[in-house]
C-alpha cells in the first residue's frame, strides 16, 4: 500500500476493477437464474414504431412506446440496472481516487443519455439497419461537436472502464463448446484466417502506407479481423494506443459494419451460396457480433447459426491476441535495446482479459456441465443486457470525448481509411476461400448444424 493511500494499488487499477465488477454481475445473474429467487433482468426497450405499415408478423413484435413507459416493470428493471451498474462503477471511481460527489450526478446524466439511445435504437425501422452502438456514438458526437459536453458530465466519461467491464461480462457467453459444434470447420475459418489478416494489415499499414502510428495500425487490424470494438479495446490497451486511436478505429468499424450488415447478405444471395457457407462468411467478416446475427438471419436460420458459431469461435481469440500484442510491442516495437523481462510484459498485458478468460472458463467448464446449456443460455440472456448497457455507456462516452477535427487529423490523408478498406477486402477474399475450401462439399463433407 502506498504512503497516504487507504486503498491497495491492486484494487485501485481500472483493469482489476473491471474484473470484480463484471464478476459481481455474473455471480448475481447466476444466482438469480439458478435459484429463481429474484429477477435480475436489465431493462430493454421492446421494438416500437413511429407508425410504419408493418406486416402482421412484424406488428406482433411491436409494443407501443407509451405502453412500455407506462409499465411499472420497465422502470423497476431500469432502477435495477442503474443501481447495480451505477453503484459498482461509483465504488470503482472511489477506489481509483476519483470524486464520488462529482461522479454521481455525471453518471446519472450519462445513464439518461444512454436511455435515450436505447429508446431510439429500438424503433422498428432504425433497429432493422442500425445497431444501438451506432446511435450511441452518433448521439455522443452530436453533443460534443455542437453544444459541447458540460463540465458536470465529464467525470462520467470513462470509456475504457465501461467497455472493459462489458468485455468481462461478455466472456461468460464465449463458450468453448462452440468449437465442438463446428469442429475443425470453425477453427479453420476463424483461427487460421484471423492471424493472417492481422499480419497482412500490419505489413500493409506500416510498410506500404507507412503509417507511423503503430498502435493505431494494430488496433485497426484486430478490429477488422476479429470482432470490431471488443478486439479494438483489448489491443489498444496492450499496445498503449492513444484515446484518439481507439475513437477512429471504433468509428470506422461501426460505419463499415452497418454497410456490410446490409449489403453482404444481398450479395451472398445473388451469388447463390448455401446458407452454411454464407453464414460462415458473414461470421468471419462482419465486425460486430450483433450485426452478425442480423446479417445471418437475413439468409436463414442455418446461416444465422453458422454466422454466430464462427464469430463466437473468433471471439475466443481476443485474449490470446491481446497477450501476443503486449509481448510484441514490449519486445519489438517499443524495445529500446534493453532486455525486456516478464515484468514489463505483465505490466503491458491488459489485466481485464484475465476476467474475460475466467468468465469463459467458468461458463464452459463449470456451469454448463453442472447445470446444462439451457441454464447457461438463460444466464447469458440476462448478462447480455448488462453487457449492452456497459457498451452503450462506453460508445456514448467515445462520442462525447471525440472531436471531428481530431478525427480528420488522425486520418493521415486517408491512409487509415485505406488500411481498413484494403484489410477488410483481403479478409473477405481469404475468408471466402476458407469457406469454399471447407464447406462447399468439394473437398470435405458438409457438416450438419443442430
Amino acid at each position: 500500500m502506498e504512503k497516504g493511500k487507504t486503498v491497495p494499488a491492486f484494487w485501485g487499477k481500472e483493469d482489476w476493477q473491471a474484473i470484480w465488477i463484471g464478476g459481481i454481475v455474473i455471480v448475481i445473474a447466476c444466482i438469480a437464474v439458478l435459484t429463481k429467487a429474484f429477477d435480475f433482468s436489465a431493462v430493454k426497450f421492446a421494438t416500437w414504431t413511429l407508425g410504419e405499415n408493418l406486416s402482421e408478423a412484424a406488428a406482433a413484435k411491436v409494443v407501443p412506446l407509451g405502453e412500455q413507459l407506462g409499465a411499472w416493470v420497465f422502470w423497476r428493471k431500469f432502477l435495477v440496472t442503474f443501481i447495480t451498474l451505477g453503484a459498482l462503477f461509483t465504488i470503482g471511481v472511489k477506489l481509483q481516487g476519483g470524486s464520488v460527489r462529482k461522479y454521481v450526478p455525471a453518471i446519472i446524466g450519462l445513464f439518461v443519455i444512454a436511455l435515450v439511445v436505447r429508446l431510439i435504437s429500438a424503433e422498428y425501422t432504425l433497429n432493422r439497419y442500425l445497431e444501438w452502438a451506432f446511435w450511441a456514438l452518433l448521439v455522443g458526437l452530436l453533443i460534443s461537436n455542437t453544444v459541447g459536453v458540460p463540465n458536470w458530465l465529464k467525470p462520467a466519461i470513462k470509456t475504457e472502464f465501461y467497455i472493459k467491464t462489458g468485455l468481462v461480462v461478455m466472456g461468460f457467453s464465449v463458450l468453448f463448446s462452440n468449437i465442438a459444434k463446428f469442429g475443425l470447420y470453425g477453427l479453420g475459418i476463424a483461427w487460421i484466417v484471423t492471424p493472417i489478416v492481422i499480419l497482412f494489415m500490419w505489413w500493409f499499414g506500416t510498410k506500404v502506407l507507412k503509417i507511423g502510428n503503430k498502435p493505431l495500425v494494430i488496433t485497426m487490424a484486430t478490429a477488422t479481423s476479429v470482432c470490431g470494438t471488443s478486439a479494438a479495446i483489448a489491443t489498444a490497451a496492450a499496445s498503449n494506443a492513444k484515446k484518439n486511436d481507439l475513437s477512429i478505429t471504433v468509428s470506422i468499424s461501426i460505419i463499415f459494419t452497418i454497410i456490410m450488415m446490409v449489403l453482404e447478405p444481398v450479395i451472398i444471395k445473388a451469388c447463390g451460396m448455401s446458407q452454411i457457407m454464407g453464414g460462415s462468411l458473414i461470421g468471419g467478416t462482419v465486425d460486430s457480433t450483433g450485426a452478425v446475427v442480423v446479417a445471418g438471419t437475413a439468409l436463414g436460420p442455418e446461416a444465422q447459426q453458422a454466422a454466430v458459431l464462427v464469430k463466437s469461435i473468433q471471439n475466443i481469440l481476443i485474449g490470446f491476441i491481446a497477450f501476443f500484442v503486449a509481448v510484441f510491442f514490449a519486445t519489438k516495437v517499443d524495445n529500446t535495446g534493453a532486455k525486456v523481462g516478464a515484468g514489463e510484459i505483465w505490466y503491458r498485458f491488459p489485466k481485464f482479459i484475465l476476467g474475460f478468460f475466467i468468465a469463459s472458463m467458468v461458463a464452459s467448464f463449470l456451469i454448463q456441465p453442472l447445470c446444462g446449456a439451457d441454464q447457461v443460455g438463460a444466464i447469458n440472456k440476462v448478462l447480455d443486457q448488462y453487457k449492452n448497457w456497459a457498451f452503450v455507456l462506453a460508445f456514448t462516452s467515445i462520442g462525447l470525448d471525440t472531436n471531428f477535427k481530431e478525427i480528420v487529423k488522425q486520418m493521415q490523408g486517408g491512409k487509415v481509411l485505406w488500411l481498413y478498406i484494403i484489410g477488410q477486402s483481403f479478409n473477405i477474399v481469404l475468408t471466402f476461400f476458407a469457406v469454399w475450401l471447407l464447406l462447399s462439399g468439394n473437398f470435405f463433407p458438409i457438416p450438419t448444424l443442430d
